[in-house]
């Protein structure tokens, strides 16, 4: 008998399951009979009816969907819904994440439905199978966390693509008509905005808003760094104006309504590049034999009044961004640098926190929050106020002095300096007690020339100068949060919080540090900051810090603002905010406001309101961070591309299946040798040992290793460096 010719089913069964819950998905609240469902798919044919007759009796036995009446079906699974941010991998793929959830969803490429790295989704998870791995399928974009990207455009012969491949996880050029070019031509970089994405396109339809410059030039990269993370560089004209137009005077009917502490000892301490101070001190021994203490912070409130043009551009911009080679201020020049910087001779309104503390033990005694009228004596510079330390003297040598000439320090300062650097120091070591951590991480950076190329690489270090600074800033900032925290009833304050550390994290920093032969015990809360201060104290000064310190830091929750206070890990306090900086950090402005408000008998502020502003301050204080991150990978790139024929020591950072990151020590700038680069021998990873290993040789290249490398490949556009292994360092050496 011959055989019959099977009519081909017009869907693959492999998908079909898919199909069907996206039916379901997209209206939750309807039912579909299998024939309902079959005309959606397009499909006629008996053989697809029967699988999809099939497929819903299936789904039904999974409780992924119930039947409503009898072969009627709607989506019932709503606890496999979940909402969170998406996480792109440069892949194409990626995971959701969702609070509350230890394990993040894995999205495959062909479930991402149009999603892009930071989107907030709906995701449906599907049933567990063997893999422990969650899995689903983005349903919904809830919200863009941008519709702007930074690319390459490509010109073709009617239109063009803007290439973002090489500016963070944007998986998908931007087509672009002729029309929306903005005069931008082919190799430019240009921010584009994409305006939609038709159903059936693969890339969204965008237009070019701004013309960055050509791949590789200073300027360009710099401003692609701030365009990538949607930072500003420059005010709208208006809010300029409205800033110029500001009246800065000292007026007398304003010095009455405040505390006038022109007449007390008062001076700045500052990095000497700085431009805008923020925090000055204030010293004077009280008839009791006590010290007064005033931490007088610029009083920006007063300045930038809510509901202004001023104020919105001041909110939206959240923080200042200190990028290697320019900053990029939240409030326009008139103010950080002139009206609110806490000059050496001239009379500020200030923000002032003032502590009676014991002469001896430095304790607080007495304290006063409230707005003042200062009078800055001196400015010194860390490294002048470090010489008095040190030298016990006035005498600041011509080559550390900020005039170019030698400078004698009055002889008040001198001792106001040299008690507040001892009453520092006590109170550090309480600290320290209490279970703070001491993170001393060190800062990179650069001597530019005259056109910003780096010249020169430097470690900027925290000395007992900057500690001076920092224990009297902690203890405002510490005091004001208590004094708000602790009201009965409750008030609604904007605290810096700072949760526990990751457990995961600890254990895999405890692996890597005794690599290098260093123990921890991470028993208890006491013994784990014990040993983490203990570690980042050993590792001081050796090749493998910066590596473990980078380490210890990435084991910390992230430091955020929040109307809900659960204390501060990192500093061991139960109360803390951030009151010292209101020219450079927006959530100290209303940090002000509030304090004010309710040393005014004020009634507890707008919770909600103030938590969604916490939430926007976090936000913009990440990506800052993210951009002045970025800025230093391309000084690094930029400082090595002139270095390519010099060898480097370096230190092994990171061990993975493509390839091994080295740091060099000198410099601290990272790269990676790939595998396949390696010669003389096949090198396969074993994630076990944190290693590689050759495969005729069995020689063994692991984390922490010394290895000596060239520059291969600077890439200016990506801020990456690849490097070639010259050889690795032998224990004779040492």
């Amino acid at each position: 008998m011959p055989n019959k010719k099977r009519r081909r089913s017009s869907i693959e069964p492999v998908d079909l399951t898919q199909k069907i819950l996206k039916i379901l998905k997209q209206e939750p609240g309807k039912s579909f009979n299998h024939k309902q469902i079959a005309a959606k798919l397009n499909v006629d044919d008996p053989n697809s009816r029967n699988q999809i007759v099939k497929n819903l009796s299936q789904l039904q036995t999974k409780k992924h969907i119930k039947e409503t009446e009898r072969g009627k079906y709607t989506f019932s699974a709503e606890s496999h819904y979940h909402t969170g941010t998406l996480d792109s991998t440069t892949k194409g793929d990626g995971y959701v994440v969702v609070e509350g959830m230890e394990q993040d969803i894995y999205i495959p490429k062909n479930n991402m439905n149009k999603a892009l790295n930071g989107d907030t989704v709906k995701v449906y998870v599907y049933k567990q199978r063997r893999s422990k791995k969650h899995e689903g399928e983005i349903v919904e974009i809830i919200e863009r966390k941008t519709d702007e990207f930074v690319g390459v455009v490509q010109m073709q012969k009617n239109f063009a693509f803007v290439n973002t491949s090489a500016e963070g996880k944007m998986r998908t050029d931007v087509f672009v008509p002729k029309n929306k070019l903005n005069g931008a031509q082919d190799g430019e970089k240009v921010l584009v905005k994409i305006e939609d994405w038709p159903e059936k396109a693969d890339s969204p339809f965008g237009k070019v808003i701004q013309v960055l410059g050509m791949p590789g030039e200073h300027n360009t990269e710099i401003h692609s760094i701030l365009a990538q993370y949607g930072l500003p560089h420059d005010f709208p004209q208006e809010v300029e104006d409205f800033a110029n137009q500001i009246d800065t005077s000292i007026k007398p009917d304003e010095i009455k309504k405040r505390r006038d502490m022109r007449d007390v000892l008062t001076f700045t301490i500052d990095p000497k590049d700085a431009k805008d101070f923020d925090d000055a001190l204030s010293f004077q021994v009280l008839e009791n034999g006590n010290y007064e203490v005033g931490i007088h912070i610029a009083d920006v409130s007063h300045y930038v009044i809510p509901g202004t043009i001023l104020d919105d551009e001041a909110y939206e911009r959240a923080t200042s961004v200190y990028l290697v080679d320019r900053v990029v201020p939240m409030l326009p020049e008139i103010l950080s640098n002139n009206a609110c910087s806490l000059r050496p001779n001239e009379e500020k309104y200030t923000f002032s926190a003032v502590f009676e503390l014991d002469k001896s033990s430095g304790k607080v005694k007495n304290q006063w929050f409230g707005r003042t009228v200062t009078y800055s004596d001196a400015r010194f510079a860390y490294e002048e106020a470090q010489q008095i330390i040190e030298t016990r003297s006035g005498k600041i040598p011509a080559d550390i002095s900020l005039t170019g000439t030698e400078y004698t320090a009055d002889e008040a300062i001198v001792e106001a300096t040299l008690e507040l650097d001892r009453l520092a120091k006590i109170m550090r070591r309480q600290r320290m007690k209490d279970g703070a951590i001491s993170f001393d991480k060190v800062e990179v950076k650069f001597n530019l020339d005259e056109d910003n190329d780096p010249v020169g690489v430097f470690f900027k270090t925290s000395k007992d100068a900057n500690k001076l600074i920092e224990e009297f800033m902690l203890l405002a900032n510490k005091k004001v949060a208590e004094f708000i925290g602790k009201q009965s009833p409750k008030k609604t304050f904007v605290y810096r919080i700072h949760d526990e550390p990751d457990d995961e994290k600890l254990a895999a920093l405890q692996t890597i540090a005794g690599r290098f032969g260093y123990k921890m015990n991470l028993k208890d809360r006491k013994s784990t900051t014990s040993s983490l201060n203990n570690l980042l104290s050993d590792v001081s000064g050796k090749k493998e810090q910066n590596l473990i310190d980078t380490l210890a830091i990435r084991t910390m929750s992230k430091a955020v603002y929040s109307t809900d206070n659960i204390g501060h890990y990192g500093l061991a306090f139960d109360y803390y905010t951030h009151f010292t900086s209101p020219i450079r950090r927006y959530p100290d402005v209303m940090v002000h406001r509030l304090l004010q408000h309710y040393l005014d008998q004020g009634k507890s502020a707008n919770q909600e309101e103030y938590e969604q502003k916490c939430k926007h301050s976090s936000e913009m204080e990440y990506l800052a961070t993210s951009a002045e991150r970025d800025s230093i990978k391309y000084m690094q790139v930029k400082f090595m591309q002139d270095h390519k024929d010099e060898t480097f020591l370096g230190v092994i950072s990171g061990v993975t299946e493509w390839g091994i990151y080295v740091e060099i020590i000198d410099n601290k700038c990272e790269g990676m040798i790939r595998l396949r680069d390696i010669k003389g021998d096949h090198f396969d990873f074993d994630r076990d040992q944190y290693a590689i290993v050759g495969r005729k040789t069995q020689q063994i290249i692991t984390l922490g290793d010394e290895v000596y490398v060239k520059v291969k490949e600077a890439d200016l556009v990506k801020k990456h460096l690849d490097f070639n292994l010259v050889s690795v360092k032998s224990a004779i050496e040492d």
